[in-house]
Formats: structure tokens, C-alpha cells, sequence
């Protein structure tokens, strides 16, 4: 009783370093904009370790656009080293567009994208650990943070579990600074298992994401995070030692827009792709299997940082493009799906 209490003192302490509580709620719709730098540091086998030593030089720039509405709508496209995801949720449906798979719909219950939670929407940030558990405390880069920890639910995780995909865990730490209030380092785990369609060994595959939140700034009296960086781990294992692979990615990201209540934007620019796929497809099995990267040949690069980085804190997918790509994208629309 007392660790929940804690945590809704400090998610308290947080919306009121947001920009309070009043502010946040009027905000209809946002829009951001930004650039990131992803590169995939290292790759290990049972039998040998690859690490990338020219890693800053074989970073891979890109970009994205993020467009919310509320309730629980949003979509983000992202384009980084020639692979172009594309994500949305219309409130009711989370899908994802991959190059490698097309269009497909998420399991499971509405959730937010996790881009949204690494400190641009601290409203749905808070109402995302309204359940989490003050466990302590922490420093993060010399900063004294208190450590909330919030769990999926069992039924959650059915829900999001699939055929042969079973998901066992989902764990999300948010790390609030005591100084200022606000959300500077966020890390999840995630461990999914795959059932054999031979009747062999199980497949485990653990995503670890861990997030470093900074430069906050005001935008019309709201702070937004305008920088951050983020580490991921893709984890894969069995019954059989032999058989474990691990790749880690690196992102760099800088905020270059932001706007809120950005008159025009509608519910229908939410609207699902018409080609979704009406099953859904493991978060884990949608990595790429194969190919290598122009990063020292490190695998599985640009499917698996994309797909890694932008879960809708799990989630990617979109098949539309804006007109006129990235550079014309200042206050553009998302585009609506109107082909038949």
C-alpha cells in the first residue's frame, strides 16, 4: 500500500514539473519531429563475439514523425538506412507496417508507443504507471531518482500471446529524478517464448531496452524531452546452449518540431491501412532472419533496430507515405487511406 502511495506522490510531483495537470489536459493533438542515429554495436554467438569497432562511423542517420491524438490515437513513420517503418492506432487497433512483412494488426490491448513515453507525452507517460510501485531508489548519471515498476498483468500477456508465441513478461522501470521531478531514464524487458512447430525445443527471445531521457525544455509551458539515447538488447535462446545469439543496437535521437493542438488533424488520419492482415504476428517473429548490415555485417541490422526501437511500447507498422517525404513534412497531414 505504502510503495503505491509513494508512486502516485511522485507521478503527482511529475505532471506538476510537466507543466501541470491543467495545461496537459488541453492538449487535443500533438506533432514532433526529430532525427536519430542507429547503429548495431555488437553481435554474439555461442561460438564467438563481433563487436563494431568502427560503430560511430557506420551509423546509420534517419528520421521520424510522430503525430498523437487523444484519446489513444497516434502514428509514426520512420525512415533510417533505406528500411521505412510505419505505425498507428486509431483508439482501437494498434497495427504496423514492415518492409519485410507489410501490413499486420497487434494483439492484444490498446497501449501507447514507447517513443511517446521518452518524454514527449508526460499525460500518457503518467496514466502508464498508474499502477507501478515505488521500489527504491537510484542514481542515474548523478541524479537521485526514485524507481517505480510496473508489471503486465497475466491477463495482458494472454491477451497479447498468439499460436506458437507466448508472451511470460513484460516489465517497465521508470527512473523520476528527485531534483526536478521528470522522467530521465526509462528501461523494459521483454521475454517472449516460441513453441516449435516440430515438436522440439522451445525458442526464447528477451528485448531489453534501456533509454536515457535529457535536455528538457519548455514548449508552450509543457517540458519535452529534446535529446536522448537508447540501448537495446535482442536476446535469443534455447534448450540447447549452443544455440543463443545476442544483438545489441544503439539510437541517438534529437527533437527538431514540436506543436500541440495543430489545427486540422482529424480521426481519419488514423485510419488502419485497408491491406491489414486481420491475424496478428509475434512482436518477436517479425524480425528479420537474415541479411547483413553495412555496420561491420553486424545482423539482423535495419529490421531489428526499427523494428526494436518503435514498439508501441510495443509497436511498428504503416504502408503510407507522406507526399513528398521527410523534408515537406512541417505541419503535413498524415496521410488518409482512402485506396480501396
Amino acid at each position: 500500500m505504502q510503495e503505491t502511495s509513494s508512486a502516485q506522490y511522485i507521478l503527482q510531483q511529475y505532471l506538476a514539473a510537466s507543466g501541470g495537470q491543467k495545461l496537459l489536459s488541453s492538449v487535443r493533438n500533438s506533432y514532433a519531429m526529430g532525427k536519430v542515429r542507429m547503429v548495431a554495436t555488437e553481435c554474439e554467438t555461442a561460438g564467438r563475439v563481433v563487436r563494431n569497432r568502427m560503430a560511430a562511423r557506420c551509423a546509420e542517420p534517419g528520421r521520424f514523425v510522430l503525430w498523437q491524438m487523444a484519446p489513444e490515437m497516434w502514428y509514426i513513420e520512420l525512415a533510417v538506412g533505406g528500411s521505412k517503418v510505419h505505425a498507428g492506432c486509431n483508439g482501437k487497433l494498434v497495427w504496423r507496417h514492415t518492409p519485410w512483412l507489410g501490413a499486420h494488426s497487434a494483439k492484444g490491448p490498446v497501449r501507447p508507443l514507447r517513443r511517446s513515453l521518452q518524454g514527449l507525452d508526460p499525460l500518457t507517460t503518467a496514466s502508464m504507471f498508474a499502477g507501478a510501485r515505488c521500489i527504491g531508489e537510484r542514481k542515474v548519471n548523478g541524479d537521485d531518482c526514485f524507481i517505480l515498476k510496473l508489471c503486465a498483468d497475466p491477463e495482458t500477456l494472454r491477451a497479447r500471446s498468439e499460436g506458437l508465441a507466448e508472451i511470460i513478461r513484460h516489465v517497465l522501470f521508470g527512473y523520476f529524478s528527485q531534483k526536478s521531478g521528470l522522467l530521465v531514464h526509462l528501461e523494459d524487458s521483454h521475454l517472449t517464448r516460441i513453441q516449435s512447430t516440430t515438436g522440439g525445443d522451445a525458442v526464447y527471445w528477451e528485448t531489453t531496452i534501456n533509454s536515457f531521457i535529457e535536455d528538457y525544455r519548455p514548449v508552450e509551458g509543457i517540458m519535452i524531452a529534446h535529446s536522448g539515447r537508447s540501448a537495446v538488447t535482442l536476446f535469443r535462446f534455447g534448450e540447447v546452449a549452443m544455440s543463443h545469439t545476442k544483438t545489441r543496437m544503439e539510437e541517438a535521437w534529437s527533437i527538431e518540431e514540436v506543436a500541440f493542438n495543430v489545427p486540422g488533424l482529424s480521426m481519419d488520419c488514423f485510419i488502419p491501412p485497408t491491406d491489414i492482415k486481420s491475424g496478428s504476428i509475434s512482436e518477436t517473429v517479425e524480425l528479420p532472419q537474415s541479411g547483413k548490415s553495412k555496420a561491420g555485417g553486424l545482423l539482423p541490422c535495419h529490421g531489428a533496430k526499427v523494428a526494436a526501437l518503435e514498439k508501441a511500447d510495443d509497436n511498428v507498422g504503416r504502408k503510407r507515405r507522406a507526399k513528398g517525404g521527410f523534408g515537406s513534412l512541417k505541419f503535413q497531414m498524415p496521410p488518409v487511406n482512402r485506396e480501396g
